[in-house]
């Protein structure tokens, strides 16, 4: 079974069928994806049988040892990405929709989505939810509106609900309202200490606004990297100001609010744990937050497991991280992000990846002038109702087809030529292997005292369930 929305070899994706009751005999199938593109998440006719093993390297999996529920896989929904999805047909739309966010058959089943607290930097104009002339206030925020979301974002999210209303909906912001900044504009600038109440205000306003609309926010962080004032909208915030933000107003006013959203701190990189050890150590703000959200853009992704090994009953998230196709390399470079990424903040405690983001027109657009990524590639290239699926959408897809939320990690050696990580799904195991090496690698897969032989190409990506 073939996609059919545009071009895409070698995509028949059937991950349920995997999971239908074994035969006696027990078999993996394998989902491959290769480095020269001559497969992209194909599943593989020939099952793989456990029998006796082959003198080669072995991972070793044993369910008996979990730890983190996996909460899901996907993209941020930005404003852009939502605009070109508004724009497109209805029925490409929906065709498209349901191959990102369905289970089964030739879906990807994405489960988890970020959302921008008014205009990130991927979208086509910078705004909030309450703008006002300068020189005005507007404290009880009786001039909030979501008017600008009604355009793009919450249509669609209305459209995925519709085919998954049980997907989780991480909502960040990128700035408060200038009003509320000690610089009075939309890049760069710190929240003035006496707004603290009222941005408190600006975020219960706006989770109750979308529940009004029939869209639950799961969770929100506090700040999309707090330390970057160069992005246009940014805001800065200190540790410090972070926690009393939280201790003294956000987290008072959800409980006021009688919200269940949960507070998700930092949201920022890995070299910097300092951030969130320091206010999960303070008492008075952790009661009130959920976890911590991580990228990947500079530090060392085993700075979550320092963060959870101080902290085991805060929660992990893995929040953002721009993969791209550079030029137009023939070769898909897949094993380095699924290693860094799906494994790598997977192994680390993160109970969701998501990257960034879903979609951008060919010139890498919309963005906002001035502090606005123009390099960010969507997961898929929207030109009209033309979709191109790239790099970012098939690391995604080879964790978010098979690892459905509610499944659990559990153990597997870690190869240096063959990172892997796996999952104990409801409907059975499922491990994620990427080759690292410049050659082909043979390897065995052994669990409950059984293996199974397979072999990937150099820089191949395989997803096995059994």
């Amino acid at each position: 079974m073939k996609l059919r929305l545009t071009p895409c070899p070698a995509l028949a994706l059937l991950p349920l069928l995997a999971f239908a009751a074994p035969a006696a005999e027990k078999t993996a199938s394998l989902w491959l994806t290769k480095n020269d593109r001559s497969a992209l998440l194909s599943p593989q006719a020939a099952p793989l049988a456990f029998g006796a093993a082959a003198g080669a390297p072995t991972i070793e999996v044993n369910d008996r040892q979990v730890f983190q529920s996996i909460d899901g896989f996907g993209f941020a929904l930005t404003g852009g990405s939502a605009m070109l999805l508004v724009r497109m047909d209805a029925s490409h739309r929906a065709a498209l929709l349901r191959e990102l966010f369905a289970t089964g058959s030739t879906n990807i089943g994405i489960s988890y989505l970020r959302v921008s607290i008014g205009a990130s930097d991927l979208n086509e104009r910078v705004f909030t939810y309450d703008d006002l002339p300068r020189g005005e206030t507007d404290p009880s925020m009786e001039r909030f509106s979501l008017a600008p979301d009604r355009a793009d974002v919450i249509p669609v999210l209305k459209e995925i609900l519709a085919i998954n209303p049980s997907i989780k909906i991480l909502g960040s912001p990128w700035s408060a309202p200038v009003w509320m900044k000690t610089n009075l504009a939309a890049k760069g600038g710190k929240l003035k200490s006496e707004c603290y109440d009222a941005y408190a205000r600006y975020f219960v306003t706006y989770i109750q606004g979308m529940r009004a609309e029939g869209i639950r926010i799961d969770a929100v962080t506090v700040q999309n990297e707090p330390l970057n004032a160069g992005n246009t909208p940014s805001m800065q915030m200190f540790p410090d100001e972070q926690a009393s933000f939280i201790k003294q107003h956000l987290g008072p006013a959800f409980v006021a609010a009688k919200l269940d959203t949960k507070i998700i701190l930092y949201d920022h990189n890995c070299d910097v744990p300092e951030y969130p050890l320091g206010i999960l150590g303070d008492t008075e703000a952790a009661q009130f937050v959920d976890g911590s959200g991580f990228h990947l853009y500079a530090g060392a992704i085993d700075a979550m497991s320092k963060v959870h090994d101080a902290f085991p009953d805060k929660n992990l998230y893995f929040t953002e991280q721009m993969v791209i196709e550079r030029g137009h390399k023939p070769a898909l470079d897949i094993a380095n992000p699924v290693s860094r990424l799906i494994i790598g903040a997977t192994r680390n405690w993160s109970r969701n990846v998501l990257l960034w983001n879903l979609a951008a027109d060919p010139n890498n657009n919309p963005h906002t002038n001035d502090g606005g990524c123009g390099i960010c590639q969507g997961a898929i290239t929207l030109d009209g109702d033309k979709v191109t699926r790239n790099l970012a959408y098939f690391v995604v897809a080879h964790a978010s087809a098979f690892v459905r939320p509610g499944s659990v990690r559990v153990s597997s050696n870690y190869l240096e030529t063959l990172p892997n990580v796996a999952f104990k799904t409801p409907p059975g195991m499922v491990l994620i292997v990427a080759s690292r090496s410049q050659a082909q690698q043979s390897f065995n897969v052994r669990f409950h005292d059984q293996s199974f032989s397979a072999t990937l190409d150099a820089g191949a990506v395989g997803t096995f369930v059994w």
